[in-house]
């Protein structure tokens, strides 16, 4: 599997962390940065990874910040684009399942390493079950405010 990986200051150390564990398990990571802790804006990350899995739909897309909020708000703000903030395993698989969802958000100052792992393996574990679900994902995706 390919992801867009990005963050904001508040979110590098996870952010290093993901890759490094997506990396061992084999897939493909492209790194949006940013790569050192100095104040950087969220929606600018988010605006990066966003495009990207829009350009790239068989990719996914991860994005963190400190409490993975931000980032799911601004990468939400683009059609196409089903942006979950997951806090545990659970969330992730039925983001995944029944959302269909194509990126990943996830905040630093909320989880840690062991919790992010357990989120991204179930991320990675799941699979839009369509279905019942086709219905209610298409009525998210005509939705235009």
């Amino acid at each position: 599997m390919k992801f867009y990986i990005g963050s904001d200051h508040a979110g590098v150390d996870l952010k290093h962390f993901t890759v490094t564990l997506l990396q061992q398990k084999g897939h493909e990571v492209i790194d949006l940065g940013p790569y050192e802790h100095d104040r950087v804006d969220y929606p600018d990350y988010a605006v990066k990874v966003s495009q990207n899995v829009l350009k790239d739909p068989a990719a996914q897309g991860i994005l963190i910040c400190g409490s993975g909020i931000g980032m799911s708000m601004a990468a939400n703000r683009f059609k196409g684009i089903r942006a979950a903030l997951c806090h545990d395993a659970y969330t992730a698989q039925v983001a995944r399942e029944h959302n269909n969802a194509n990126i990943l958000c996830f905040g630093e100052r909320i989880i840690g390493q062991g919790v992010a792992e357990s989120v991204v393996d179930a991320w990675i574990g799941a699979h839009f079950e369509g279905g019942r679900h086709n219905a209610r994902v298409a009525k998210i995706e005509a939705i235009e405010g």
